[in-house]
Parts: C-alpha cells; sequence; structure tokens
C-alpha cells in the first residue's frame, strides 16, 4: 500500500495562528500607533510597510490618515512581539541621512553590513542601546582603531538620531507583518515564455485560463499562486476552492468494496473523503489491514517543479506572466 504522509503542522503555521488570533482581538485598539519610518532598504528588505490612502483616509487638510482598524492591527502586532514604541520618524530620517554619509561606506546604506563593516541590525551593542544613543554614543566618538573604524565628532543630538534610524532597522527586522517587497518583476519575460512553453503548456494556456491573470493579481500575489498554489486552501481563506484544483480519493477495502469522492484528510493513521451525496466518510488503517489508497492532486506538477525552480526560473516565468494583461 502507498498514500502520501504529511508530518503535522509546521511551527511556523502555529505561530501564524496565533499571531492572527492576537490581532482579532484587538481589532478595536483606540489609540493608532505612530506611522513608522520608511526602511533605508536596498531592494528587498525588510521595512515598514507602505499604506496607502483610501476612501476617508485623508482629513481636509490633506494629511494622510491610517484607517483605525488597520492602526489597531499593526499596534496589536507591535504589541505581540514586544517591539516597543516606534521612533521618531524625524528623528529615523536625520539619522539615516547622517548614517549613509558617514557610515554607509562600511556598514551599508541599511545597516545590514557592507564591504568592511559588520550588520548592525544584529549587532548586541545596538540591540541593547534601544534608541537611546547611550551604547552606541562611545563607540561613534572613540571609533574601534583596532578593527579598522574611525572616530566622528558627532554631538549628542546626532548620535539620538542615528540610535533611532538604528532601532527603526531592527524593529523593522523583527515585525515580519510589515515586511516590505520592492519590486520583483525582475526576469526576462521571453525566456520565461520559453519555459512556459517547456513545462506548463500541456495544462495552462495564456489566453485560456491563463487569460488577463496579470489584470486580476498583483505581482507578489501572482508569483504566489503558481509557486505555492495550494496554499490558496489555507485556513482564513476567503477565496472558494476552485473544483478543479480539489484532490480527489479512491479508497478500495480488502473486502473489494471502493469508494471515492474529494479528499478531506489523509494522514499516517487514516484517510477521510466527501462522497458525490454530501456524506462524509473515514477509514482506519489498522482497522482495515490491506487497504488502498490512490489521491489524485491536479496540483501535484505544481508541486513537483518547486524544488526544480532556480532564482532565474521564477523571476523569468513571473515577468512572462506580468505581460498577460
Amino acid at each position: 500500500m502507498s498514500y502520501p504522509k504529511f508530518h503535522g503542522v509546521s511551527v511556523f503555521s502555529l505561530l501564524a495562528l496565533s499571531v492572527g488570533a492576537f490581532i482579532v482581538t484587538a481589532q478595536q485598539t483606540q489609540a493608532p500607533p505612530p506611522q513608522p519610518p520608511p526602511g533605508a532598504a536596498n531592494g528587498p528588505q525588510p521595512g515598514p510597510a507602505v499604506q496607502q490612502p483610501g476612501p476617508g483616509d485623508r482629513k481636509d487638510n490633506g494629511a494622510q490618515q491610517e484607517d483605525p482598524a488597520r492602526a489597531g492591527r499593526r499596534e496589536a502586532v507591535r504589541n505581540f512581539l514586544a517591539l516597543g514604541k516606534a521612533p521618531d520618524p524625524q528623528a529615523v530620517e536625520r539619522g539615516h541621512s547622517a548614517f549613509v554619509s558617514n557610515c554607509g561606506f562600511c556598514h551599508g546604506t541599511n545597516a545590514r553590513g557592507g564591504a568592511t563593516g559588520p550588520d548592525l541590525v544584529r549587532s548586541v551593542l545596538v540591540l541593547h542601546d534601544e534608541g537611546t544613543g547611550k551604547e552606541i554614543g562611545p563607540v561613534i566618538r572613540n571609533g574601534r582603531p583596532a578593527k579598522g573604524m574611525p572616530s566622528f565628532n558627532m554631538t549628542d543630538a546626532q548620535i539620538g538620531d542615528l540610535g533611532a534610524f538604528l532601532l527603526s532597522r531592527t524593529q523593522a527586522a523583527a515585525n515580519r507583518m510589515e515586511y516590505q517587497i520592492q519590486n520583483i518583476v525582475t526576469g526576462d519575460p521571453k525566456a520565461g515564455q520559453a519555459y512556459f512553453g517547456e513545462h506548463c503548456a500541456s495544462c495552462h494556456s495564456p489566453t485560456g485560463d491563463l487569460a488577463h491573470i496579470a489584470s486580476k493579481y498583483d505581482e507578489v500575489a501572482l508569483q504566489s499562486r503558481f509557486l505555492y498554489p495550494r496554499a490558496h486552501e489555507s485556513f482564513g481563506s476567503a477565496e472558494p476552492v476552485d473544483p478543479r484544483q480539489q484532490r480527489t480519493v479512491e479508497v478500495k477495502l480488502p473486502n473489494g468494496k471502493t469508494y471515492s469522492g474529494t479528499l478531506d484528510r489523509i494522514d499516517d493513521f487514516s484517510v477521510s473523503l466527501t462522497n458525490s451525496a454530501g456524506e462524509h466518510q473515514s477509514w482506519l488503517f489498522d482497522a482495515e489491514p490491506g487497504i488502498q489508497v490512490k489521491v489524485h492532486d491536479p496540483l501535484k506538477e505544481h508541486a513537483e517543479l518547486l524544488p526544480k525552480y532556480s532564482n532565474a526560473d521564477m523571476h523569468n516565468m513571473l515577468a512572462y506572466l506580468e505581460t498577460l494583461k
């Protein structure tokens, strides 16, 4: 007998569900948190999410205001992760400017490390500083000659601004719920079209099921859909499962009787299905020695392609799919 084995829910999934449950309880948070400053990212880096204004998001004076429900969710996540108060955006902006001109040549413009300087986002000293400037101040003023770091003549205010900028970077790295995704359409559409023709054209058509697909989904969602199509059946999804993507199963008992239907669940111990009449049926493998189970998964080819994709393949495929407006 042969049947797929699933090894339980990952720790990451449990954490994600815990965060989601926590956020739900905080939907009505009263005071919106301070708006985090833009991160100094070169390419895809963790940074504050870009919030686009929507209906009711602007006051009469034109100042952008964050939706209270969204602000409540963001505050709930910050509290759950024990991030503390976000630093002053203006101090972060000043600190970023000073960091790029004085420190960026060694530590990189986003503090992630450069040719000679270490990653400051992971620095224990920076974490202990907590944006105050008290811990990093002596190092900035005295330098570290043995490691090639010169001294800098800075005021307390300038060091405080640097501390605020570094705090914004460590908080952004810790808060993956606000991961900011930069432009990911960087591939070659012609190479992507060739890859599509070789691996995907037997099931999909750019003029059939994929016609205008790039007009229906943004580039991030589009990439996710062809890499992880099964994820869209996950807990909490408001999108109905496409019947063409549903897994079906055939169960043959030792007495020769067979049952078939939509697969509900299969693991090391049992299998369950829903038949065409809507009835739920299940069997324990230990109770039916010799039971035979055959699962048909329409997304099997997607799962088999996932470990074979190179980075270039993924970006080229997305660039091609983006042409299907």
